[in-house]
C-alpha cells in the first residue's frame, strides 16, 4: 500500500494549491481507495481535499495537533478513485504567522 507522507509550512495568508504536488502518488496508478488524515500545527489552517472530479472536502478547519495524523482516529476522509486521478490537498493559512500542516495519504489498490 502506497503511503504519502507530508510536514510542510504554510507562509502567513497564503495558500499551497497541492502539497502532494512531485508525490510519487499524486496520480493514482489504479482504481484505489484514498484514506486522507490531515492535521494543523494551531487554529487558522483550512484546506480542500479533491481526488479526481470528487470534492472530498469543502474548505474547513483542520483538527489541530503537534504530531502526524494518527492512524485510524484522524483519518476522515475516503474516497474511491480511477486510474489517473489527481489527489488535490490545498491548504491555506488564514493567520498572520506561519503553521504547519501534516498529511498522512494511505492508497490501498483495488
Amino acid at each position: 500500500m502506497p503511503v504519502i507522507q507530508k510536514e510542510i509550512s504554510v507562509a502567513a495568508n497564503s495558500v499551497n494549491d497541492n502539497i502532494l504536488s512531485g508525490s510519487s502518488f499524486e496520480f493514482l496508478r489504479s482504481n484505489s481507495v484514498v484514506s486522507i488524515g490531515l492535521t494543523g500545527s494551531a487554529t487558522g489552517l483550512v484546506a480542500n481535499i479533491q481526488s479526481g472530479a470528487d470534492i472530498v472536502l469543502e474548505e474547513s478547519p483542520l483538527i489541530v495537533k503537534t504530531t502526524m495524523p494518527v492512524i485510524p482516529d484522524d483519518f476522515a476522509y475516503n474516497d474511491v478513485g480511477v486510474a489517473g486521478d489527481r489527489l488535490v490537498l490545498r491548504v491555506r493559512n488564514t493567520t498572520a504567522g506561519a503553521l504547519t500542516v501534516r498529511a498522512i495519504v494511505q492508497v490501498t489498490s483495488l
